[in-house]
């Protein structure tokens, strides 16, 4: 069932995909349509590791993705700043989160080594 359910979810993120292309392909200006491609499909690999428990593959996903969409619009210098402040945000939480992953592992390791 759940190979399935994964293999759905493809089936309708390729169809998204080749939506947002067409969708690019006539909106006729190359550069923002190669733009919404690439963000599709990052979102759509993001969506699929996010199904597989990929939580590393989807934050480098995410990290990708900020970086296209930082380079795909010219932003003013505030709200290039607020971009850097919310990635570094997010940095610092997927960090806490793996922190605390570390050490609830260490903790089960001293435990099991004690007993």
């Amino acid at each position: 069932m759940h190979v399935a359910r994964c293999c759905c979810t493809l089936v309708i993120a390729m169809a998204f995909a080749g939506s947002a292309l067409a969708q690019a392909t006539n909106a006729g200006d190359d550069t923002t349509g190669a733009c919404n491609v690439e963000k599709a499909a990052l979102e759509t690999r993001m969506e699929l590791a996010r199904s597989k428990g990929q939580m590393l593959l989807r934050r480098q996903l995410a990290d990708q993705l900020a970086a296209l969409q930082t380079s795909c619009k010219p932003l003013s210098a505030d709200q290039s700043r607020a971009v850097s402040i919310e990635k570094l945000e997010k940095e610092v939480r997927a960090l806490r989160t793996e922190l605390e992953t570390a050490e609830e592992q260490l903790r089960k390791l001293k435990n099991d080594a004690s007993r």
